[in-house]
């Protein structure tokens, strides 16, 4: 069998993958690509793949979900109205009361909040420990870069919730084609005496900003040593205001993640939540 086939039905069309991480110890499976032309037509193609995947001898299904959280899963739950910002998942009219209908519930949640950056500083900024420098990248060799944060992502997130292990590879294969649109300035490194890399951060400039609003998107860090991720996180607001932004989005953070209780102390206000939805079969 293969890992995943698409399905249609009527106005509504999937992917049905047998790979997927477990839920609570159950033989799970996960639907993703989703396309609903009504919550009506998806709740039903839903209730076709759950079937099929109970046949298969699966105990629950997840979704949206693309196989992996290395690839696209989640759907906005609630939403102040604001526009979509760059890398985000963007549902459809229709998924998630398709998803609601279907008996789905959500099991893992997730929010993006705003700040301006002015407001993210303190007094002072974090200081830096004894043998740390933090550093931009430079901008060379884009496979190195991506060598570092495959490296500190897999250690930093393996005890994150529905976390997959991925081979470099296929961590290659998803973050080439973004190498164009990663700008230097917004790459950060914390390095020991030695050149060693101890944290990473992550962002990108808002592409998708609109009207006055110039916004940057601090999208992840990760650090091996306490305290340098909100070190990480501090050099980058100071560095967005250097360089003319007035806005941070600390984006898709979970609800129980460290960085959702550092947005909050940094002033920053909730306006999407998302959630990955589940059915026990």
């Amino acid at each position: 069998m293969s890992d995943f086939e698409t399905v249609s039905s009527g106005d509504a069309e999937a992917k049905f993958y047998r790979r997927s991480p477990a839920w609570q110890d159950t033989k799970t499976a996960a639907v993703g690509g989703i396309k609903f032309g009504s919550s009506q037509a998806g709740s039903a193609l839903l209730e076709q793949i759950c079937i099929a995947a109970k046949a298969e001898g699966f105990e629950a299904l997840l979704g949206p979900l693309d196989g992996d959280t290395w690839h696209s899963y989640r759907l906005v739950f609630d939403s102040d109205g604001s526009p979509p910002f760059m890398m985000e998942p963007v549902s459809g009219a229709h998924d998630l009361t398709a998803f609601t209908a279907a008996g789905f519930a959500p099991v893992s949640h997730y929010m993006s909040a705003k700040a301006r950056l002015t407001d993210t500083l303190g007094d002072t900024p974090v200081p830096v420990p004894t043998g740390i420098h933090i550093e931009a990248w430079d901008g060379q060799d884009g496979e190195k870069l991506i060598r570092y944060l495959f490296e500190m992502s897999t250690g930093s997130f393996a005890q994150n919730l529905f976390f997959t292990p991925i081979d470099f590879e296929s961590f290659l294969g998803i973050y080439t084609p973004l190498l164009p649109f990663i700008n230097k300035d917004h790459v950060l490194f914390a390095r020991d005496t030695a050149g060693d890399i101890q944290g990473f951060l992550f962002g990108t400039p808002n592409y998708l900003a609109q009207g006055d609003e110039k916004s940057c998107i601090l999208k992840t860090y990760a650090s091996a040593i306490p305290g340098i991720g909100h070190l990480l996180a501090d050099s980058y607001h100071r560095r967005a205001i250097d360089m003319g932004f007035t806005h941070v989005i600390h984006a898709l953070m979970h609800e129980d993640n460290k960085s959702r209780w550092a947005s909050e102390k940094h002033r920053a206000h909730i306006f999407r939540r998302y959630a990955l939805m589940g059915r026990k079969l």
